[in-house]
């Protein structure tokens, strides 16, 4: 059977500025262990499937799959898939909201304009500290030494996906950083976490914070944009009282040191509600035939 298949570029302005999602339609006739083994083919970082939505509430219901599990959350195939469906057609939104139907359960996604210009934000999961940590610690150090670490310490958050987060002194430090990746692998493997991701405050240059995430494990590899992590460090920042301004909006700048040049838009509502968004861009429209 033919299925409609496009392939994306999340949180990117212009194509190859962000992270690649492949997307298939038409899924219900699909089991887990045919999802699995096409987000293996495709090699991409995650890999989704559109299906029929199981509650009246929802738009859509979306299963994501990484080349090596399934993931019940993540911010750029939710994204991705988001603006996928509505190019097809397949949803429209209600009072600006699509309402995306997942393994952690009904996530609003908000749809500002439209066209090329649109942007989409989901509201990430509630984020929860689950560690704050110190430079010298002993698991911690093996990552951190050496490091011009910011003013807040280290921190283990889990929003959906767990992740260390880290403020370095300054965005020259941070692009410059070479990540450790056994020490890196090692601190996820022992706190069951996604890895590491490292932030520092920037002046000027279109964005408020640069951002990079390493991930641990099951391999290791920078994250080109990333929607849940960089959800979790704004529910950091809020709880530390430390937004980069008082509107709880800001921008990051991932990617620039694997090729890509992603913008990521983050607001922290009234309410504490995590939203991260950013553009899309369709790269690839066909047919998977498996």
């Amino acid at each position: 059977m033919q299925r409609p298949f496009v392939q994306l570029d999340v949180f990117a302005a212009r194509p190859g500025d962000g992270n690649p999602l492949a997307v298939v339609f038409d899924a219900a006739g699909l089991d887990e262990a045919t999802m699995q083994a096409i987000a293996r083919w495709t090699r991409l970082p995650e890999t989704t499937f559109v299906l029929p939505p199981s509650t009246p509430e929802a738009s859509y219901r979306l299963r994501i799959f990484s080349p090596r599990r399934e993931v019940p959350f993540a911010g750029h195939p939710s994204i991705g898939s988001a603006h996928a469906v509505l190019e097809a057609g397949l949803a429209t939104p209600r009072d600006g909201l699509l309402w995306q139907e997942c393994a952690v359960g009904l996530l609003p996604i908000r749809v500002d304009g439209g066209g090329a210009a649109r942007r989409l934000s989901v509201r990430a999961p509630r984020a929860r500290v689950l560690e704050v940590g110190s430079a010298d610690a002993g698991r911690l150090r093996p990552v951190l030494d050496g490091l011009p670490l910011g003013a807040l310490p280290p921190v283990l958050m889990d929003g959906g996906r767990r992740w260390w987060l880290v403020e370095l002194s300054d965005e020259t430090a941070l692009r410059a950083l070479s990540p450790p990746w056994p020490a890196i692998a090692a601190l996820a493997a022992d706190t069951d976490s996604m890895g590491v991701c490292v932030y520092a405050r920037c002046a000027g240059g279109g964005h408020d914070l640069a951002v990079r995430a390493f991930v641990g494990q099951p391999a290791q590899v920078e994250d080109a944009a990333s929607g849940a992590a960089n959800a979790t460090l704004a529910a950091w920042l809020r709880h530390a009282g430390a937004l980069p301004h008082a509107d709880g909006r800001y921008v990051v700048s991932q990617g620039r040191e694997v090729g890509h040049d992603a913008l990521l838009y983050l607001h922290v509502d009234a309410d504490g509600e995590v939203w991260s968004g950013g553009q899309v861009q369709t790269v690839v429209r066909g047919t998977l035939d498996w």
